[in-house]
């Protein structure tokens, strides 16, 4: 049977640049699982590789056909964004491995769909100081910076990603990312076994 291998933690924690390059890591033939969103593209994300970017019809028509594996609702300070995991055939257990990411909270909620022995967690970490940095850099890049909601972020993380919420979730190993390419290579080496 095949793993869900699970990228998780805060934001500017470094999780899409993790994922991009363990995706790309073609010694591990992990297949992308891809969630989808109803948040504004950023200028560096492309539709389909990121995310799937949707709107609200889009999402009550997976609603509607029952095919919400998990969602997430934020109130930010420009509307309301949706992230959400759908069983749209994407995933095949019995064929491959796959790559995800998402929060604690999604990770719990993927975990009681497909199974405890198919989900692994990778939890990655990050000093404040630094996430906050990396997340003010990041927002200054984009066309329209949006530096409210990425505060809100910041403190929505402290509680979403709490230590009694972390121990809850089953979580045991984290991982460091001081140094990209030593957390990398320490993932790779995690999922190879």
């Amino acid at each position: 049977m095949g793993k869900i291998f699970y990228i998780m933690g805060k934001s500017a924690s470094g999780k899409d640049h993790i994922y991009a390059r363990l995706a790309a890591h073609e010694e591990l033939g992990l297949k992308k699982l891809v969630l989808y969103t109803t948040r504004p593209i950023r200028a560096e994300e492309e539709d389909g590789k990121q995310y799937y970017f949707v709107d609200d019809k889009k999402l009550k028509e997976f609603q509607e056909k029952g095919c919400v594996i998990e969602a997430r609702a934020y109130h930010t300070v420009h509307g309301i964004w949706t992230y959400f995991t759908a069983d749209d055939g994407q995933v095949n257990l019995d064929a491959s491995d796959y790559l995800g990411i998402g929060t604690l909270e999604s990770y719990v909620k993927m975990r009681e769909y497909y199974g405890e022995e198919a989900l692994c967690p990778i939890y990655i970490e990050v000093e404040d100081g630094e996430r906050l940095a990396r997340a003010l850099n990041r927002e200054r890049s984009q066309k329209t910076p949006r530096y409210e909601e990425m505060c809100r972020r910041f403190l929505a993380d402290q509680e979403d990603f709490s230590e009694e919420k972390i121990a809850a979730a089953g979580i045991k190993k984290r991982f460091q990312n001081i140094d990209l390419e030593k957390c990398v290579e320490e993932i790779a080496q995690y999922i190879k076994g």
